[in-house]
């Protein structure tokens, strides 16, 4: 696989490190162009979670594309270190924050902030996905008004799911990427 780098932006052509292992699997350059084609101009000026960090690659992308703030979530220390070190050689540390947590355990507290979006990439085969969905549907109170929360899972991993407080306004498939995009409503 090619090492991530960010395709779009104030930091645009810039590599990023992996995380050591397989723990995580990097978004390919051509799913994440598609996923900013879709969000479009929307990432401008936002708050954004990314729950399961990985290389920081997709939150990174936002803020290097107008993006406010990130917070990026992982629980693995390797991936943590990985975020931080990306964060400084793109140059947008001071808009972002690394915590080493459990996106579950987090999303059980009361929020301190709300965010516009809020991306979910999990690792894959233990609709930890669906966990996510349902964590923010009982604790809502990180989500702004008209939030999007965006799922990358593989495809064989998704079936059919009905919120209450989620709705489904997009889907693409890309290989063994499947992107689904849902708007909070409240």
């Amino acid at each position: 696989m090619s090492t991530p780098r960010i395709i779009g932006g104030s930091a645009k052509g810039i590599r990023l490190q992996d995380v050591p292992g397989d723990t995580t699997r990097p978004i390919t350059d051509r799913v994440k162009e598609s996923l900013f084609n879709i969000i479009g101009p929307d990432i401008l000026d936002i708050d954004m979670l990314d729950l399961f960090g990985g290389t920081g690659s997709v939150g990174i992308e936002a803020l290097s594309r107008g993006a406010r703030f990130v917070r990026f979530l992982d629980n693995a220390h390797a991936a943590v270190q990985v975020i931080k070190t990306n964060l400084a050689s793109t140059h947008l540390a001071q808009k972002a924050e690394v915590q080493f947590a459990d996106a579950f355990s987090v999303l059980r507290r009361p929020a301190d902030r709300t965010f516009d979006i809020v991306y979910v990439a999990p690792p894959q085969y233990k609709d930890m996905w669906l966990q996510a969905l349902q964590a923010l549907q009982e604790n809502p109170s990180w989500l702004a008004e008209q939030a999007w929360v965006i799922v990358q899972i593989h495809p064989i991993e998704f079936n059919e799911q009905t919120f209450d407080h989620f709705k489904e306004f997009d889907r693409r498939k890309y290989g063994s990427t499947l992107l689904l995009f849902y708007e909070y409503v409240p």
